[in-house]
């Protein structure tokens, strides 16, 4: 029987719509759902729920929990990795709390910026860890990773822990329907192309019948100037530099050095910034939890829709031929030739049994190139600061991030690192 190995299975929400959409495919009716995660009575609630999903849409796949990774992953075809090393309590309050003593602001702080730098720090080892099980047990399995920061991890798995893996990210499939939805526009029979990195890819062509819909989309960008809303940064950046961004304002409000600023705090309220928003809504969820669970674990009609995750599109076209077309974090490889080859880059690619294929996007417009190169810098000497364990490459990591550096000065982020080093204690290894 082949198997789908779901890691980080107690992310019950996620894992209803990756392996509820997956149980919903034909050609996955004789596969496994093994899950694992390293929370028993989470990892208890999400193989329950997925049994009264099972039940419901009338799909004959074997679910099954594993309380040893290692056995989750033996003989798996398909990995979907959905971890979060160290959580909101003690790990997410420490990267916002100890830089804000600095006077470093943040919104979400997963992919860049000094919480990115950390976030990946910690979990980059777990990844490894995995990669390990993964070749001793499943050496062909194609990996899928949805956890942040994306390009870091999903870069560090295919060149250090030698996985197949791809990178997955929602803002892709969404950029183009949620900008038209806002602006008013319809978005049926629209083509587009999307490349760069991930939270930072770029909707570079935009069009129907071919017609060019950029100008129109500037035009009621425009009219919404006056406006307080949710896009302000993405308008900002387009305005500025010519293209739309894909990921949300709130994210990207932190990955550049132009929008939170002490010197400058009335650039939060005309941005509309929310500093503090990823706690906010960590907090949100652990509140809402309990209702929740009632309603997922212990509801014997729990139903289902197919929903947009690339994930059980991708086993389908594998499984079946049938090609699929997926936004993917894949290693550059020379696919967008004016960023760093070393770069794991967010590109269109075909999915079909021959697996998933980059397609070549070409030389990007070169203040994209530019801005995309600032994020890689702070990426590879993150990877550099993980792989090698010297504590100077995670002050290098620091010190090249546009937003900390715009904000404090050498010898500020050093101490902040040496701070942030001290307080995650045994969630790092220990650095030279």
């Amino acid at each position: 029987m082949s198997k789908i190995t779901f890691l980080g299975a107690g992310s019950s929400v996620f894992a209803k719509n990756v392996l509820g959409d997956s149980m919903m495919v034909p050609a996955l009716q004789d596969f496994e759902f093994a899950l694992f995660d390293i929370d028993p009575v989470r990892l208890k609630d999400s193989e329950q729920m997925l049994l009264n999903l099972k039940r419901t849409l009338g799909s004959s796949v074997a679910i099954k929990a594993y309380s040893s990774r290692k056995e989750a992953l033996r003989g798996a075809k398909y990995i979907v990795n959905a971890i979060q090393v160290g959580g909101y309590d003690p790990c997410t309050i420490t990267d916002f709390e100890i830089p804000k003593k600095y006077g470093l602001r943040q919104t979400i702080a997963d992919t860049l910026g000094i919480g990115g730098i950390f976030r990946n720090l910690r979990t980059i080892p777990v990844m490894l860890d995995f990669a390990c099980d993964i070749n001793e047990v499943c050496p062909d399995a194609l990996f899928l990773n949805y956890t942040n920061p994306m390009a870091v991890l999903t870069n560090v798995m295919n060149t250090y822990g030698h996985v197949h893996t791809v990178g997955l990210c929602h803002s892709v499939q969404a950029c183009v329907p949620r900008l038209f939805e806002h602006l008013g526009m319809d978005a049926e029979g629209v083509k587009w192309q999307i490349a760069g990195i991930n939270h930072m890819a770029w909707l570079l062509e935009v069009s129907k019948d071919g017609r060019d819909l950029y100008p129109e989309i500037k035009r009621r960008a425009a009219e919404k100037q006056e406006e307080i809303h949710h896009d302000m940064v993405r308008f900002e950046l387009m305005f500025k530099f010519g293209y739309y961004v894909t990921e949300s304002s709130e994210h990207n409000a932190e990955y550049f050095p132009y929008f939170i600023k002490r010197n400058y705090p009335e650039l939060i309220d005309r941005f509309n910034i929310p500093l503090d928003e990823y706690p906010r809504r960590c907090v949100e969820q652990i509140e809402k939890w309990a209702s929740m669970r009632e309603e997922l674990v212990n509801n014997n009609n729990l139903s289902h829709c197919r929903s947009e995750e690339y994930a059980s599109y991708i086993f389908e076209a594998i499984e079946t031929g049938q090609p699929y077309k997926i936004g993917g974090n894949v290693m550059n490889n020379g696919l967008i030739p004016n960023l760093p080859k070393e770069a794991c880059v967010e590109v269109p690619c075909l999915v079909d049994r021959n697996g998933i294929t980059p397609t070549y996007v070409g030389d990007l417009p070169p203040q994209l190139a530019a801005l995309n190169r600032t994020n890689i810098n702070t990426q590879l000497l993150t990877i550099e600061a993980a792989i090698s364990q010297k504590r100077e490459h995670i002050y290098h990591a620091a010190l090249l991030d546009p937003h900390t550096s715009a904000e404090l000065s050498m010898d500020e982020i050093v101490s902040l690192c040496d701070d942030l080093i001290e307080a995650h204690g045994d969630w790092l290894p220990a650095y030279k």
